[in-house]
């Protein structure tokens, strides 16, 4: 599949793309409305904050059964498509671009030219903040789009790189990230444009995943058991991981970084039972 470009209200890409204060970069399709969805309701009908998006494969995997179940791959790439760009328009996006590479080519840590194409999507928009997936996420095509985007942003001067990068949760929550490393994403702004943002991927949900509701119920969850000692100052809450030591130190590994995060919570876990034994 070509690279598809789309832009809701019809501004040339290139100006759509300079307008762009937070860049999203995702998978798959609804990736981005899962995990971003503060930074797209912060600037949602915001003229001086625009949200950008990015899907780097083209969801031809995707899960199918009742209307889609007999829907070959290209068709499912096609919906999935219409679908995208029906959140797209309906968040306002600045820009929305479908690379529309395969799983496998994403995964594959020869293919060069995916890190390429990121890297002068995010030079060109120039960010203040980059989201993507986290390092421990548990789909394998989520990490390695992180280890794309990463490897995109650290081939930039440094004076061409976003000032943050986040890596949110979507196949693995970050519950066991300690509180004091995890990044708090508000997500209880427009909870209309939330509940059409998210089901507005309809071929996942007839097609057999009801991530409109797991994803809401997880932010709530967050909201609710993010704090045991006080009322909750959210309705809805997405956790994420600061990257950005990784993007202002090319030599600092990222195994490295995201095991100093797990065994700060292992040390965190044996010192509450040490204390209460």
């Amino acid at each position: 599949m070509k690279k598809i470009d789309y832009v809701f209200d019809n501004l040339p890409l290139e100006d759509a793309m300079k307008r762009t204060n937070i860049l999203a970069i995702s998978a798959h399709e609804d990736d981005i409305e899962f995990m971003a969805y503060s930074a797209i309701s912060e600037c949602f009908n915001n003229p001086n904050k625009w949200f950008g998006a990015v899907v780097c494969t083209d969801g031809a995997g995707s899960s199918r059964t009742n209307t889609y179940a007999q829907y070959t791959d290209q068709e499912m790439i096609d919906v999935r498509i219409k679908e995208q760009q029906k959140a797209a328009h309906i968040g306002e996006y600045s820009f929305l671009s479908l690379l529309g590479y395969s799983s496998s080519q994403i995964k594959d840590k020869a293919n060069d030219k995916a890190i390429t194409d990121l890297a002068e999507i995010i030079k060109n928009a120039n960010p203040e903040i980059v989201y993507t997936h986290n390092p421990a996420d548990k789909h394998d095509t989520h990490v390695a789009t992180m280890l794309k985007v990463l490897k995109a942003i650290r081939s930039l001067d440094k004076k061409d790189r976003p000032n943050k990068l986040y890596g949110c949760e979507v196949w693995r929550c970050l519950d066991w990230v300690n509180d004091e490393d995890k990044i708090t994403l508000d997500c209880s702004m427009s909870p209309n444009l939330e509940a059409a943002l998210s089901g507005v991927f309809d071929s996942q949900i007839v097609g057999g995943k009801r991530y409109d509701l797991a994803v809401i119920g997880r932010r709530r969850a967050n909201a609710t058991f993010g704090d045991a000692h006080s009322v909750d100052e959210y309705t809805g809450v997405n956790y994420a991981i600061d990257l950005t030591p990784l993007i202002e130190d090319d030599d600092l590994s990222i195994s490295d970084y995201i095991v100093s995060y797990i065994n700060r919570f292992k040390s965190q876990v044996v010192d509450t039972l040490d204390r209460l034994d």
